[in-house]
């Protein structure tokens, strides 16, 4: 059969005497099966040439647009036990609606009239701070009162002064006619000596002239001792002046070291007033706190520590919650080879996951079980899964998306690129190039516009 021998059987045999034989060396038309070949080959070449849409694709999950609208954990700023639970869980709460409440664990918080207490002591503070006011009011009139008084002590003492320096200027005068006296009655002595000798004078004459004489020494002397009394006195209106200016500024000083001892006494009694003010505010802050509250409208999800009695730590997750309103967005993660090609604005197919789909990727218009959306933001700095986070929102020009979708499932995205020919695609895609790069027309015009 194969002819491998010298022997040839069928130039012996003829084999198309057996009906196998017939049908393998029976001459077949192959014009039907050419023309397949032929038009297989056309519709081939034109499929190559037809549009087809690169895409960018990435793996995500359903969550919302915002981040006040995602799923949050409700926690405690102060650690507790737990006393009582006023909901569960699936129930739906308002906002400020009470949760649960929580009593003390710390010592130091434990009296419960702790808040009122120190209202108290606030109060008896600002009674102190009305004493240390009225004391320094009264120094400041005593420290001004003094201050007058001094004023009025040193207009004396400086009269007494003058007083003294215009009698020492009269006595000066006294002892100058006292003098001149003493010197007219010493003439007058040694006059009537002479004549007395020349027996023209008697010697009573000579005897009253003596007289006048000694009168007139003694005036002289009693006037110098007058006259030395006015400079001490002088003096002592001199030391009086300066004992009285040491006095009341030593006085003065003293008062006005009091009211600054007051003073501070005050500004420390304010400081105790603001501490105590804090704590009074903090106490009643946390007395708050015993009772947590909803922050938003939602569902109860789960109750994360349970039970009564059960003691946490501040900052430590109580309950969870899901807020009622929110908007679906899909976050998606994208190769960072991918990551320039990638705008926001740009339009993304999204296949939810347990959504029924057929999806083609370079054909977005003959998917089925897509829906629309567009890039809202990019992440600038690599997810520790090595991949950029792309934030994506419904888009409004296209259906919208299924209510039915939680947030947390799972989602498929393409992002839409520019348009290639099959057959360029193939070929990139056997030599493992990345999609074209280009810029979206409105950053361009925006770029000419800048």
């Amino acid at each position: 059969m194969l002819n491998i021998t010298r022997n040839s059987l069928h130039e012996k045999v003829d084999l198309r005497q057996y009906e196998s034989g017939k049908k393998v060396f029976a001459e077949r038309n192959q014009k039907y099966f050419n023309r397949f070949l032929i038009v297989f080959a056309v519709i081939l070449v034109i499929v190559l040439f037809l549009p087809w849409t690169q895409t960018v694709a990435g793996k995500g999950y359903v969550t919302t647009l915002t981040p006040d609208q995602r799923p949050q954990t409700i926690q405690s700023p102060i650690p507790g036990r737990i006393e009582k639970w006023y909901i569960r869980e699936g129930d739906f709460v308002e906002k400020g609606d009470t949760l649960l409440h929580i009593s003390e664990i710390k010592s130091e918080y434990f009296d419960p009239k702790l808040v009122d207490r120190t209202g108290d002591q606030i109060r008896v503070k600002e009674s102190s701070q009305k004493s240390y006011e009225e004391k320094i009011r009264f120094l400041t009139n005593q420290v001004g009162a003094l201050q007058q008084e001094k004023e009025l002590k040193i207009d004396q003492a400086k009269n007494k002064l003058k007083q003294s320096r215009l009698k020492y200027r009269s006595d000066s005068i006294d002892l100058q006619a006292a003098e001149t006296n003493l010197e007219i009655a010493r003439s007058q002595f040694n006059r009537a000596q002479t004549l007395n000798e020349e027996g023209l004078k008697s010697t009573q004459d000579l005897e009253n002239a003596r007289l006048k004489l000694q009168e007139a020494q003694a005036k002289k002397v009693a006037q110098e001792n007058k006259l030395l009394a006015s400079e001490n006195e002088i003096i002592n209106a001199e030391i009086e002046l300066n004992r009285i200016q040491a006095e009341y500024a030593e006085k003065i000083s003293k008062t006005q070291s009091e009211r600054s001892t007051a003073e501070s006494s005050m500004f420390q009694n304010q400081a105790d007033i603001s501490k105590l003010e804090t704590s009074y505010s903090n106490y009643e802050t946390r007395r708050d706190m015993y009772f947590i509250r909803a922050p938003q409208s939602g569902y109860i999800n789960k109750a994360i520590k349970a039970g009564i009695g059960e003691s946490f730590k501040e900052g430590e997750p109580l309950v969870s919650i899901m807020p009622a309103n929110y908007e679906l967005a899909v976050e998606t993660y994208v190769d960072p080879i991918d990551m320039p090609l990638l705008h926001v604005g740009e339009s993304v197919r999204v296949q939810f996951d347990g959504w029924p789909a057929i999806v083609f990727s370079g054909w977005p218009n003959s998917s089925y079980g897509t829906f629309g959306a567009r890039i809202v933001a990019i992440e600038n700095f690599i997810s520790p899964n090595g991949k950029y986070r792309v934030l994506l929102a419904p888009d409004e020009e296209d259906h919208e998306w299924p209510t039915e979708i939680k947030i947390g499932s799972g989602a498929s995205t393409l992002a839409l690129l520019e348009d290639v020919p099959i057959w360029y695609e193939l070929w990139r895609q056997l030599n493992g190039f990345p999609p074209n790069y280009y810029t979206p027309e409105e950053s361009g015009n925006m770029a000419e516009k800048k």
